[in-house]
C-alpha cells in the first residue's frame, strides 16, 4: 500500500538540477504586467487598448509561418477571436492541456488564469477549463458556452506553502475525466519552480466538478521515485501496446529528463498497479524508472499519429521540438525543431481533433502558450513521414 500524503506540510520539496535552457520569462504567473508582484497601473495602462479597460497584456497574436509551421490563432485573451474576456472572464492564462473526452469534445485545462486586472485579486483563479466542438482547426479553434469560468480545484494560494495547483496532463476513460496536476510549492528563477506533489484528479460530470483521491499523489521528496512524475504526458497504447495507458513524467522545472510509467486503464487512480521502465523492461517501483529523453525537457505532450504510423512527443526547451518512437518508451528518435526559440512559445499540448492525429493528413495542430502576452495561441506544423 503507497503511503498517502497527510499534509502539505509533510512535503520536502526540491528544485531540478539547472542545465541551460533557453528561458521564456520567470516561471512565476503575473498575466496584468508580467513586471512583478500585485497589480502595476503604469505598466497595465501601456498595454490597455484605447479607452482603458483591465484586460492585461495581450499583443498582437506574433505572425509566423516558414512553410513547415505556422500560427494560426489566439485561442485565449481578448484579442482572441473567442473573446475570452467578455465570454468567460479570462484575460490571461496558460498550458492548455488537451484531450478528447470521449465523445468528440475538445476539454482543455489551463493553468493560472486572470480576469479583470484592476481588480484587487485580479480575479485569479489556479487554472480554469474550457471545451470546444470545434472539428475544423484550420481557421482556429472554437469555444464553447460563455460565462465566468472558476476554478477546476483549488489551493492554499500562500508562496512558500503552496501557491497554485496547475494541470499537466488530461485524459478520457471509460467516460470519466482525469487531470493529473503539480502543486507549486513557489515559483523560483527563470524555467524552475519548486513542486510539494503531483496528484490525479477526476470528475464524473465532463469536468464541472473533480476530486482527488489521496491514493493519486506522488510527493515529492526529491530522492524518491515519484520526483520523476511532477509533471506528465498521457497517451493510450495502440498496436502491440494496446490496453495500456502510458504516462510520461518529469521532475519539477524544465530541465529534468523524461520517465514513462504505464497502468491498466482501470488502475489510473491506483498507483500500486503502475510500472515502470528501467531500460530493459518494467517493473513496479517508480524508483528504477530510467530515463526515456535525456533533459532537459520541459511540459510535453505525447500522441499516437495514425498518420505517421509512430507515437509523437512535443516539448519546448528550444523552440518547441518534435520527437518520435513505434513503441511508448521509445527509442525516441532525435529532436527536430519545428518552432524557433524566437517566438518564445512553451508548454505545446496537442490538439487531438488534429489530422495527423486522426489519420486524414499531415496537419498537427498544438495550442503553445506565450510569456509576454501570457494567453495561448493555435500552431499548425506539418508532419513529415
Amino acid at each position: 500500500m503507497r503511503r498517502v500524503l497527510p499534509a502539505l506540510a509533510a512535503c520536502v520539496v526540491v528544485a531540478s538540477t539547472l542545465t541551460a535552457v533557453s528561458g521564456v520569462g520567470a516561471a512565476d504567473a503575473r498575466s496584468c504586467s508580467n513586471s512583478g508582484t500585485g497589480v502595476n497601473i503604469p505598466v497595465i495602462n501601456k498595454f490597455l487598448p484605447r479607452g482603458g479597460s483591465a484586460t492585461g497584456p495581450q499583443k498582437a497574436m506574433p505572425a509566423f509561418n516558414n512553410g513547415r509551421t505556422q500560427t494560426v490563432s489566439w485561442v485565449t485573451g481578448p484579442l482572441s477571436p473567442n473573446k475570452t474576456y467578455k465570454r468567460f472572464g479570462i484575460s490571461g492564462t496558460d498550458v492548455g492541456v488537451a484531450w478528447d473526452n470521449g465523445r468528440g469534445q475538445t476539454l482543455m485545462a489551463f493553468g493560472d488564469t486572470f480576469g479583470n486586472c484592476l481588480t484587487s485579486d485580479q480575479q485569479w483563479r489556479h487554472n480554469a477549463l474550457l471545451r470546444s466542438s470545434d472539428g475544423n482547426l484550420s481557421d482556429g479553434v472554437r469555444l464553447d458556452g460563455r460565462g465566468f469560468v472558476g476554478e477546476m480545484f483549488g489551493a492554499v494560494g500562500f508562496d512558500g506553502i503552496e501557491k497554485t495547483t496547475i494541470p499537466t496532463a488530461g485524459i478520457s476513460i471509460g467516460g470519466k475525466q482525469y487531470v493529473n496536476f503539480m502543486s507549486v510549492r513557489s515559483w523560483g528563477p527563470a524555467s524552475t519552480w519548486f513542486t510539494n506533489y503531483s496528484a490525479t484528479a477526476v470528475s464524473n460530470d465532463n469536468g464541472r466538478s473533480w476530486r482527488t483521491p489521496q491514493g493519486t499523489i506522488r510527493p515529492n521528496l526529491g530522492i524518491n521515485g515519484d520526483a520523476k512524475f511532477q509533471q506528465g504526458a498521457y497517451v493510450k497504447g495502440v498496436g502491440p501496446d494496446a490496453g495500456w495507458v502510458y504516462q510520461y513524467g518529469t521532475p519539477n522545472g524544465r530541465f529534468g529528463a523524461a520517465h514513462i510509467a504505464r497502468f491498466r486503464p482501470n488502475d489510473i487512480l491506483n498507483l500500486g498497479a503502475y510500472q515502470y521502465w528501467n531500460g530493459r523492461g518494467w517493473t513496479p517501483s517508480p524508483d528504477s524508472a530510467r530515463p526515456i529523453v535525456r533533459g532537459p525537457v520541459t511540459e510535453l505532450s505525447v500522441a499516437w499519429s495514425p498518420y505517421l504510423n509512430r507515437y509523437v512527443m512535443l516539448d519546448s526547451p528550444r523552440g518547441v521540438l518534435l520527437r518520435t518512437a513505434a513503441h511508448p518508451q521509445g527509442p525516441w528518435s532525435p529532436a527536430r525543431r519545428i518552432a524557433p526559440s524566437s517566438l518564445e512559445l512553451y508548454a505545446p499540448m496537442m490538439l487531438p481533433n488534429s489530422p495527423a492525429l486522426r489519420g486524414s493528413g499531415p496537419e498537427l495542430y498544438f495550442n503553445a502558450s506565450r510569456w509576454d502576452d501570457y494567453n495561448v495561441l493555435l500552431v499548425r506544423t506539418k508532419v513529415r513521414k
